[in-house]
């Protein structure tokens, strides 16, 4: 796995959950829960993206 690939979404979680904290104490719970969605949204997205690479990658080895 790459390594880039997992501290880019560990920096995600890190200011998702700073912003969720934020927004929490500030009274923003909703604002705080659509911040908390967007980053998992973009977490899933790239993670989706790199299992696409692989299926690309088998579907290469075995000439499908």
């Amino acid at each position: 796995m790459d390594i880039d690939l997992i501290f880019r979404i560990a920096a995600i979680g890190i200011l998702v959950s700073v912003l969720n904290a934020v927004l929490t104490k500030s009274g923003r719970e909703e604002q705080a829960m659509m911040t908390t969605l967007a980053g998992l949204i973009v977490v899933l997205m790239m993670i989706v993206k790199e299992i696409a690479n692989l299926f690309e990658t088998v579907k290469t080895i075995f000439q499908f």
